[in-house]
C-alpha cells in the first residue's frame, strides 16, 4: 500500500490529537471520581460525584469516536491514493464535534444536565453531532469512486457511520412523550440504541484495524478472505440483534433474548482469530518496523480473548441476573473500553502519529513504559472489579437481608486495589499520551 496524499497538518490527523486530549481529559476525570468513590465527601459541594462522572464517561466516549474518525479518514486516503473528495468538510465536522465537546464539559462542571447515560448533556447541544456526523457520511461516499470489489475494511466504515447516526438519534426518542411515558418501552429503547451505538464505533475501529494488518504484511489477504467478510456480517447481525442481553431484566419478548444469546461476542472472536491468524504471517523484519502499531494490537487481542470469556458468562440469563448492575458489568466494559479499544485506536495513533523522517521511532522510553503499566494495571484493575461484583451479585439476592453499608464495606479492599490499579491505569496512558502529542510539535 502507498502512502496517501496526506500532509503533516491534515484534518485527520487533528481527529487524532484532539482524541488523545480528550483521553488525558477522561483519565483526569476517572481519577478524581474513583477517589470520590472511595471518600464521598470529597469535593461534594463544588466538584461532585454527579459531575465527575459524566465529565470522565463523555470525554472518553468521543475520545473512542474523534480517533476512530480520524483513523477511517486518514486509511481512507491511503486505500484510495488520492484526496478526500472534500477537504473542507472534515474541517467542519471538527470545528463542530471540538466547539459542542466544550459546551459539554463546560455544562456539566455548571452543573447543567438534561440528557441520558451518556448523553447526559441538554438534547439541543446534540444537533451540532448530528450535523457534523451527515457530513463524514457525504464525503465518505462521495470519496469513493465504486463499491464494486472493495475490501472488508470500506464497507465496515461504511456500516458503522450510517448506524453510528441511526442509533444516535433512536438514542434521543425519549425526548417524545409516546416513548417517554412507558417505561418499558422507554427503557428498552435507550439500552438497545446504546448497545447498537457502540457496535457502530466497534464497526469504525475493526475496519480499521484490518486495514492496518494488510498495511503491516503488505497484502489484501485479510482484508478480501471469508473470515474477515464473515466477521463483517457477524458484526453487522451483532449490532443489530446483541443489545438484547442488556435488557433481560425487563418485560420484553424472549426472543429478543434467544437471538441476543446467540450471537454475544462471536464478533470479538473472529476478530481474535484474525489477528492471531495475521501475526503468524509477519517476519521478524515487519514486526520490527512496525513495532508500536504492532504491540498495540497484539495488547488488544489479548484483551479480546480475556474479554470473550467475561463476555460469554453475562450473556448467560442466569447468570445476568446476578451480574447486572454489579461491578462485574463495569469490569466488561473497561476491559473493553481500554484493553480494545482503546488499544486499538492508540495503534492508529503511533502508525500516524509517531513518525519521524527517519520512519517510526521505536526508542521511545515513555511510550513502552505508558504501554507495560498501563496493560499490567488494567489487569489487575479489571480483576478486582469482577471480584467486587461477585461479591456484590451474592449480596442482592441473598434473603439475609445484610445493611447495604456493610456491603460495601466489604468492597472496600476491592475498591482500594481498583484505584491503586486505575491510577496505574492513567499513568501509563498518560505517558503513551504525552509521547505522542510531544512529537506533534513541529508538526503543527
Amino acid at each position: 500500500m502507498e502512502p496517501s496524499p496526506i500532509t503533516k497538518t491534515s484534518t485527520s490527523h487533528y481527529f487524532f490529537v484532539t482524541g488523545l486530549a480528550l483521553l488525558a481529559f477522561g483519565l483526569f476525570f476517572g481519577f478524581t471520581a474513583s477517589f470520590q468513590y472511595l471518600f464521598p465527601e470529597l469535593l461534594k459541594d463544588y466538584f461532585s460525584f454527579e459531575k465527575t462522572r459524566p465529565l470522565h464517561v463523555s470525554s472518553v466516549v468521543f475520545w473512542i469516536i474523534l480517533s476512530a474518525v480520524g483513523g477511517v479518514l486518514t486509511y481512507l486516503q491511503e486505500h484510495t491514493r488520492k484526496k478526500l473528495y472534500s477537504a473542507a468538510l472534515p474541517k467542519v465536522s471538527l470545528a463542530l464535534f471540538l466547539s459542542t465537546i466544550v459546551l459539554i464539559l463546560v455544562s456539566y462542571v455548571l452543573g447543567i444536565f438534561g440528557g441520558r447515560e451518556y448523553w447526559e448533556f441538554p438534547p439541543p447541544l446534540a444537533v451540532p453531532i448530528i450535523a457534523g456526523w451527515i457530513l463524514l457520511i457525504i464525503n465518505f461516499v462521495k470519496s469513493i469512486d465504486s463499491f464494486k470489489q472493495q475490501p472488508v475494511y470500506i464497507w465496515m466504515w461504511l456500516t458503522g457511520l450510517i448506524f453510528f447516526l441511526f442509533t444516535f438519534l433512536e438514542s434521543y426518542l425519549w425526548v417524545f412523550p409516546y416513548f417517554r411515558n412507558n417505561i418499558i418501552n422507554d427503557m428498552t429503547i435507550q439500552w438497545k440504541s446504546y448497545g447498537s451505538m457502540v457496535g457502530s464505533w466497534n464497526m469504525l475501529i475493526y475496519g480499521s484495524s484490518i486495514y492496518l494488518m494488510d498495511k503491516i504484511t503488505g497484502n489484501h489477504k485479510n482484508s478480501h478472505s471469508r473470515l474477515a467478510f464473515l466477521l463483517y456480517y457477524t458484526g453487522l447481525f451483532n449490532l443489530m440483534f446483541n443489545w438484547g442481553h442488556h435488557i433481560y431484566t425487563l418485560p420484553s419478548h424472549r426472543f429478543i433474548q434467544y437471538i441476543s444469546y446467540g450471537v454475544s461476542m462471536t464478533e470479538l472472536f473472529i476478530l481474535g482469530r484474525i489477528i492471531y491468524h495475521w501475526r503468524a504471517t509477519l517476519s521478524v523484519a515487519q514486526k520490527y518496523y512496525f513495532r508500536g502499531a504492532y504491540r498495540f494490537l497484539m495488547a488488544a487481542d489479548a484483551w479480546i480473548f480475556l474479554n470473550l470469556f467475561l463476555a460469554i458468562f453475562m450473556s448467560i440469563p442466569a447468570i445476568n441476573v446476578f451480574t447486572h448492575g454489579t461491578h462485574v458489568t463495569v469490569a466488561h466494559t473497561m476491559g473493553t473500553t481500554i484493553g480494545i479499544n482503546t488499544m486499538l485506536l492508540l495503534a492508529f495513533a503511533v502508525d500516524n502519529l509517531a513518525v519521524s523522517q527517519e520512519g517510526r521511532d521505536l526508542k521511545d522510553t515513555g511510550l513502552w513504559a505508558g504501554f507495560w503499566v498501563s496493560n499490567i494495571s488494567l489487569l489487575f484493575f479489571w480483576l478486582s472489579l469482577i471480584i467486587a461484583g461477585v461479591v456484590k451479585s451474592k449480596w442482592q439476592m441473598s434473603d439475609a437481608q445484610i445493611p447495604f453499608r456493610s456491603m460495601m464495606d466489604q468492597l472496600r479492599p476491592f475498591f482500594i486495589v481498583s484505584f491503586i490499579a486505575g491510577t496505574g491505569i492513567a499513568g501509563g496512558l498518560l505517558a503513551i499520551i504525552y509521547t505522542l502529542l510531544n512529537k506533534q510539535r513541529n508538526r503543527i
